[in-house]
């Protein structure tokens, strides 16, 4: 297969990966206030419902052209499996079992597996230079969550297996998400999220029917309504605005930043400590994405002849 060439992180694309950590990192917080209530596909299904109908609006308010979109609804359809009715609902019940520092530290090793999926099917080489800065990114995301949350690692196996499932699931969704690349991110947005609700409740209709399940508390509801607006429903048009510009391994760098973003808020907003430790893991993921990017590393090494 021919490669696909390089693609770039500018300085806007930067800026909303970090944002996309942002909205990305509170979702394991919601997540762990709306599975306490109700079962993980239920909370999926009012994640990706509420997200579609409020892309739809936007869509429909804005004018956004969805006639190119049409064709594609193969393509929503394997999308919304790959990316969210399965990575989801692993993630969601693997919360259950074990504690969501671990599961946020299993969830960063998606762009190794991005890396070798896009790699062997993708048409996009993993040089050397690639494969040490994510794992030095890894490396850091370890170090930043530190050995309390790595103390879980080995029990519960099946939970730890279905978070490294729903890594895979996010690899593979990379293949796809790049079909979408002539549309315009809100359309690639709401076309994944209307897809995967579609595919979504009939199957809730026979696991969880909706009436036998429990009044969800002020807290559960507020918790899937950030779920939905906030950290599906944003983060999804930008991440389909990240991918269309970088591709998919640039975007699943995103998973290294989940961690800092949540250190760093409860650092400023919080008032918690920043640790020795949270500062060395910081330098070690800046550094892994800093090999990924590559434009320092030339710099430095022309600055060096």
């Amino acid at each position: 297969m021919p490669s696909s060439p390089a693609q770039q992180m500018g300085a806007r694309e930067w800026a909303l990966l970090c944002l996309l950590s942002v909205l990305w990192g509170g979702s394991f917080f919601f997540n762990a206030l709306a599975v306490a209530e109700w079962p993980p596909f239920a909370v999926v299904l009012v994640r990706v419902g509420l997200a579609a109908m409020a892309l739809l609006a936007i869509v429909r308010l804005t004018g956004a052209p969805t006639a190119a979109a049409w064709p594609l609804w193969p393509s929503f359809l394997l999308m919304g499996i790959l990316n969210n009715l399965v990575p989801f609902t692993l993630i969601l019940w693997g919360q259950t079992q074990i504690a969501s520092g671990l599961a946020s530290i299993i969830n960063a090793t998606t762009p190794i597996f991005t890396v070798v999926v896009m790699h062997l099917f993708g048409g996009e080489p993993a040089s050397g230079r690639k494969m040490a800065g994510v794992f030095a990114g890894l490396a850091g995301v370890a170090i930043l969550m530190g050995p309390d949350a790595l103390g879980g690692l080995g029990g519960h196996l099946a939970a730890q297996l279905a978070c490294v499932g729903a890594t895979l699931s996010y690899a593979f969704s990379g293949l796809v998400a790049r079909r979408f690349r002539q549309l315009p991110p809100l359309v690639s947005a709401a076309g994944q999220l209307s897809a995967t609700t579609a595919m979504a409740i009939p199957i809730l209709l026979v696991v969880h029917p909706p009436w036998t399940l429990p009044l969800p508390s002020p807290t559960a509801l507020g918790a899937m309504a950030g779920l939905a607006l906030a950290s599906t429903a944003l983060a999804y048009a930008i991440f389909f605005r990240i991918m269309r510009a970088a591709g998919p391994t640039n975007v699943a760098l995103v998973t290294f930043l989940i961690p800092v973003s949540a250190i760093l808020l409860g650092t400023f907003v919080l008032g918690e400590a920043l640790l020795p430790r949270h500062i060395g893991g910081m330098a070690a993921i800046f550094a892994g994405l800093a090999l990924i990017d590559g434009r320092l590393v030339r710099r430095l090494t022309k600055a060096s002849v």
